[in-house]
């Protein structure tokens, strides 16, 4: 059971016949409370009307054997002022709910009729004229048999002012027979047919779910069969009907496609760090056999160099790891004009001229391997001289480094900052590096949210311009570095 209603067709099933059985509920009381006061209203009018017709007898001067009281077998009463049973009807046996019990009349006392035609009150405060006809007084409900038979009845009271006896009142009542059997009538069609507009309600949302849902079921098999299989290759279907399941199997089929690119890089990047790293251990361990056979010819400076560069490739590839799994930045201030003098301070053909107080938040020791990729980079294609400014521009703080090389060419200015890319023979591995520096360089800045970009020097060499968020002041927050 409980398997089941974890299915999202389930709940929705259950959720929308729950919905539509408490909408029946309630359009259902609200039919049979209007159904029963309609129609106890209508009785109340029959009531009244035949209260009437009686009053209008009285009215005339019609005596009490000679009244209509036994139409239609309806309960009548006639009552005085005093609440004495003047006349009913003939064959009423028993009655209740109009506040006087008895059946038989009873004969007024000696005296009573000539006294009568002095009053003008009645019980409801109205005045009322010899042979008028007064309003409603009151509707109430109540039982009466007539002739054996018990039924409920709706009363009406109409007051009559007459000549002989004075003040009267007429009770009169309607049968709620019609009313109860609508009301159970419609009370048994209800019971009958909700269930089965439930079982229809649940019937159709159960299917038109599942139709609904059929896409994603797609969407999960193919997401499983990429799971076992590991082919990234692979795409989910995407149905054609343009709504909230198709932008998903399209997100989907998005992420696997980033994912796939991912996975290739991650590919790449652990063959060409074996390749790089292959080269200068296959180096390092030729000079120790030949040390070790004969030790007149060991290069102890070529062994130390090719150490020294494993070091820095090792660096690098541990630097770009923490980067790609997303290590955040330090928020120390940062002056970039005292770390690029730093820097360039044990370079030789390298400039710098800077702006004070150019600050931003980050770190420090990221930030100086940015500087220092730079420089190495202008420094080593470079004709004569590297000039580094530092400057604001705007809420940015600028680091621009020039060279006056042969430049990059336009088609080249973005595949540079890829990793283990090399343009040209000239950057070899001897001369050039792994091919790391640029890759590093633009991971930190973006990191840090900034840019680093590449352009043409004024000398006509290549110039590289980082551009970090300042903070110098209160309108550019630290926390506008962006976080991975």
């Amino acid at each position: 059971m409980s398997r089941l209603l974890g299915s999202v067709r389930a709940r929705a099933t259950l959720g929308a016949t729950l919905v539509v059985a408490v909408a029946l509920v309630a359009a259902g009381t609200a039919v049979l409370l209007s159904l029963r006061s309609n129609l106890l209203g209508e009785a109340g009018t029959q009531a009244e009307r035949s209260a009437r017709e009686v009053a209008t007898e009285l009215a005339i001067g019609t005596p009490y054997g000679e009244l209509s009281l036994d139409v239609d077998d309806r309960p009548l009463q006639i009552v005085d002022e005093d609440g004495r049973l003047v006349a009913a009807s003939e064959d009423l046996e028993r009655i209740s709910g109009t506040g006087v019990g008895a059946v038989k009349p009873r004969p007024a006392p000696a005296g009573d009729d000539a006294d009568a035609g002095d009053s003008d009150d009645d019980d409801s405060g109205e005045s009322l004229e010899a042979g008028e006809i007064g309003e409603r007084i009151t509707v109430s409900d109540g039982s009466a048999t007539i002739d054996g038979d018990t039924e409920d009845y709706r009363f009406a009271a109409v007051p009559v002012e007459t000549d002989r006896q004075g003040r009267l009142t007429v009770w009169a009542g309607a049968p709620l027979s019609a009313e109860h059997g609508a009301v159970n009538t419609a009370l048994t069609v209800m019971l009958t047919g909700f269930p089965l507009l439930l079982v229809v309600v649940a019937w159709v949302t159960w299917l038109v779910t599942g139709r609904a849902l059929r896409p994603v079921e797609g969407i999960r098999r193919e997401m499983a069969a990429i799971t076992a299989s590991e082919d990234l290759a692979r795409r989910v279907p995407v149905p054609g009907t343009h709504d909230e399941v198709a932008r998903l199997a399209s997100t989907t089929n998005e992420t696997l496609a980033a994912l796939e690119s991912s996975v290739e890089r991650q590919r790449r990047f652990v063959a060409d760090a074996s390749h790089e790293l292959r080269s200068p251990i296959a180096s390092l361990r030729t000079q120790l056999e030949v040390a070790a056979a004969h030790p007149e010819l060991l290069d102890l400076d070529g062994a130390v160099e090719d150490t020294v560069r494993l070091q820095r490739l090792a660096a690098d590839l541990l630097l770009l790891a923490r980067l790609d799994a997303g290590e955040r930045p330090a928020d120390a201030r940062v002056d970039l004009a005292e770390l690029a003098r730093e820097e360039a301070g044990g370079r030789d053909g390298v400039r710098v001229r800077a702006e004070d107080d150019v600050t931003v938040a980050g770190s420090r020791g990221q930030l100086g391997r940015v500087l220092a990729n730079l420089l190495d980079n202008g420094r080593r294609h470079a004709r004569s001289a590297v000039e580094v400014s530092v400057r604001r521009d705007g809420e940015a703080a600028v680091v621009a480094v020039a060279d006056d090389g042969e430049g990059v060419p336009a088609a080249d200015r973005e595949r540079i900052f890829e990793r283990f890319v090399r343009l040209d023979a000239a950057r070899s591995r001897d001369d050039g590096g792994a091919g790391l520096g640029l890759a590093i360089a633009r991971d930190v800045a973006v990191r840090h949210g900034g840019t680093l970009t590449v352009h043409d020097a004024p000398a006509g060499g290549a110039l590289f311009e980082l551009r970090l968020p300042g903070a110098w002041s209160s309108t550019v927050p630290t926390e506008g570095i962006r976080r991975t």
